[in-house]
């Protein structure tokens, strides 16, 4: 069957290579010059089963609140006059109850695990290299109290969703990171270790894939190549209309992130993603000794970070402000501060290289999966934050629903038909 898989991101990228790998004739279309130029380019590198706490909690509506008069807040809610941003907002806040938060939590574990094993099993098929570092993370807290929260917090991880954790004291977090040595312990109180989890680079990952699937498995790409709409006859689309032409094939695949809802109207579908921001700072390791290889998150400043071989990467920040990725300096200022603080000797942080992103967010903090309004349409978009995490099992969900076979994890609560 010929199947065009619209996106490529890490998400349609994995999507790509599951159908090729079952012998379907893929075509992929991308708006860039190359994949993973989007959401996947420069994101946090963690692949955190154990992080897989939903944003939308009985807390989150305090810290939106509290964001519009501090600046400085890493969750960032910044009004505008856009009826989807508050369309979106309203879903949130349905979800802020303890009821919806674990279970939308207990959904997007039992999806993270399965794509991380997912992972695994196409790693170890294709020897892909991506600097994949395998030593579990670190959520480290600041003070007793924050801790003793993120351990209530990450219990239904490990209570219900059999995620194995550590909780450690600050003499332990160094042993297990080094890199942290004791200035870095001196500043916190202690922190959960997840040794199941792991960490690489989404965009070395997907050029890496993107490769293979041309060079293995027929992949066509068709680059520089943006879809403005569709033709549509009946329950069936014919083809997608882009600024280069017609895309025609029995089957198609909407994986293009945040602009996902754009086509998704033009073909009467109502995806509720909204596009979340959020920054990184990469800066080269150089020969420094003091790049961590465990990866985690200063969980008190929702700062990130993650070596990714030469490189050492930062990532903080969730900002609701539409479509703009611009970005000064001075947005990276707090993440700098607290990567120095932790990892002063990480790597040469007089060179930085500055990023911003949109994040394809749903208010539940689950994907959007499963068959449009079209016999012949497919969703694989929603990923927000964990894109990276859930790819390849959210591949492998798309490519068995296209078959007919029933995914060998849950999808409650991500079917399109749940969703729309």
């Amino acid at each position: 069957m010929r199947v065009a898989v619209l996106g490529a991101g890490v998400i349609g990228v994995t999507t790509a290579w599951y159908l090729a790998r079952e012998g379907h004739d893929v075509t992929v279309v991308e708006r860039n010059a190359e994949p993973a130029r989007g959401t996947s380019f420069a994101n946090a590198g963690l692949v955190a089963p154990g992080h897989s706490l939903t944003w939308a909690s009985p807390k989150a509506p305090r810290v939106l609140l509290r964001s519009l008069f501090l600046p400085d807040q890493a969750l960032r809610l910044r009004l505008r006059a856009d009826p989807r941003m508050w369309a979106w907002c309203f879903r949130f806040l349905r979800n802020c109850t303890a009821k919806r938060a674990r279970i939308n939590t207990l959904r997007k574990l039992a999806l993270c695990v399965y794509s991380q094993r997912e992972l695994r099993t196409l790693v170890a098929e294709t020897g892909l290299r991506y600097d994949g570092l395998r030593h579990g993370l670190l959520y480290l807290y600041r003070d007793a109290a924050s801790l003793e929260r993120g351990v209530a917090a990450m219990a239904v991880l490990r209570d219900e969703g059999g995620q194995r954790m550590e909780v450690v004291d600050a003499a332990r977090a160094a042993e297990i990171e080094p890199a942290l040595g004791a200035g870095g312990a001196a500043r916190i109180a202690g922190g959960i270790y997840c040794p199941d989890d792991e960490s690489g680079d989404a965009r070395a990952f997907t050029e890496a894939l993107a490769a293979l699937c041309q060079d293995r498995a027929g992949v066509r790409f068709r680059y520089n190549e943006t879809v403005l709409g569709a033709e549509v006859e009946g329950d069936r689309v014919h083809a997608m209309v882009t600024d280069h032409g017609r895309v025609e094939a029995d089957a198609f695949v909407l994986a293009l992130g945040t602009h996902s809802p754009t086509l998704g109207r033009k073909l009467g579908l109502r995806l509720p993603v909204y596009p979340v921001k959020g920054y990184s700072v990469t800066i080269p390791v150089e020969g420094h000794n003091g790049a961590p290889d465990v990866g985690g998150v200063d969980e008190n400043n929702l700062v990130a970070w993650c070596r990714m071989g030469d490189r050492f990467r930062l990532t903080a920040t969730a900002e609701f402000a539409g479509f703009d990725t611009s970005h000064r300096p001075s947005d990276f200022a707090a993440m700098l501060r607290v990567g120095r603080e932790l990892f002063p000797e990480a790597g040469n942080w007089g060179q930085p290289s500055y990023w911003a992103g949109l994040r394809p967010m749903t208010p539940e903090g689950t994907p959007i999966l499963g068959r449009g309004r079209h016999r012949n349409l497919w969703i694989n978009t929603g990923h927000g934050h964990m894109g990276w995490t859930m790819a390849c099992g959210s591949a492998h969900i798309t490519a068995d629903l296209i078959a007919g076979r029933r995914p060998a994890v849950s999808t409650d609560g991500m079917m399109y038909c749940a969703a729309g």
